[in-house]
């Protein structure tokens, strides 16, 4: 594993993998061309998947495989229903500007600790990947203030965003996720959209025989958890819930009835 990415920052490389496996599928569900070169990168595993059950990594792969796939055609619609900007916030080692085929004038930022930044550029580099839209990165600290940098960097509140929070919240306490929407909310303009997970609830996770031991569920804080939607709706947006064995169903990927779903919300 890179020495230089935080525990939470190394969990990118995880998500890497398994798109990385999932690209080599003949069913699969979406294609991320870059996603190996980001797993070789990060080298082995700095966690034993031992530490999980295995109920619990088949969970974790259909859950990151099935999100991948929805905010893939999520992110698209909304940039066809006239959202110019997109911000991906914690954007890991997330390659949609890459290997999406995005609407003229589209502009992506990408939202990152400096290191997780410093490493997926590096990558990219080597594989001389190619952005398919207007790209820019903003190395913040997520739990600090980033609106200003990120205005800075040339976004611009009046314009409809499309906000992605992929897998980022469960790993903030409440009061920070909290503070992070809050500060989404005030930088959104009247339809805006945002797409993140449902907040996971520890029952799920005993049900899958999660161990708190160790593993990546060992760094998750909860975000705001059954509170999220509420939350959302009090804050100005229209939130409608989607069941995530539901979407991997209809992708043909049954899923374990204890896993999350995703929220979609459009800004009033």
């Amino acid at each position: 594993m890179n020495d230089k990415l935080s525990p939470v920052a190394a969990t990118s490389v995880g998500v890497a993998r398994i798109r990385a496996r999932e690209s080599t599928r003949a069913d699969r569900l979406f294609e991320d061309p870059f996603a190996a070169a980001f797993a070789a990168a990060g080298g082995d595993p700095a966690v034993s998947s031992s530490t999980h059950s295995e109920r619990l990594r088949i969970a974790l792969y259909v859950q990151v495989v099935v999100r991948t796939r929805f905010y893939d055609e999520e992110l698209l619609a909304a940039t066809a229903a006239g959202c110019r900007q997109v911000v991906l916030l914690g954007a890991g080692l997330d390659a949609r500007a890459f290997r999406l085929s995005w609407p003229d004038g589209v502009r992506m930022f990408e939202l990152d600790q400096p290191e997780v930044v410093e490493f997926k550029d590096r990558v990219l580099a080597e594989v001389a990947a190619a952005p398919r839209c207007a790209r820019t990165v903003v190395p913040v600290d997520l739990c600090a203030d980033w609106s200003t940098p990120l205005r800075r960097a040339g976004f611009d509140p009046a314009v409809p965003t499309a906000w992605l929070a992929e897998g980022l919240l469960v790993y903030l306490d409440a009061a920070d996720a909290a503070q992070l929407l809050s500060t989404v909310t005030a930088a959104s303009t009247a339809g805006s959209r945002l797409v993140t997970e449902a907040g996971h609830a520890k029952t799920d996770l005993a049900a899958l025989g999660a161990d708190s031991a160790g593993g990546v569920t060992s760094l998750w804080r909860g975000g705001l958890g059954a509170d999220l939607a509420p939350y959302l709706r009090d804050e100005g947006w229209d939130v409608e819930e989607v069941r995530l064995a539901d979407l991997a169903a209809a992708y043909g990927r049954p899923a374990p009835a204890a896993t999350a779903g995703f929220l979609t919300a459009v800004r009033r």
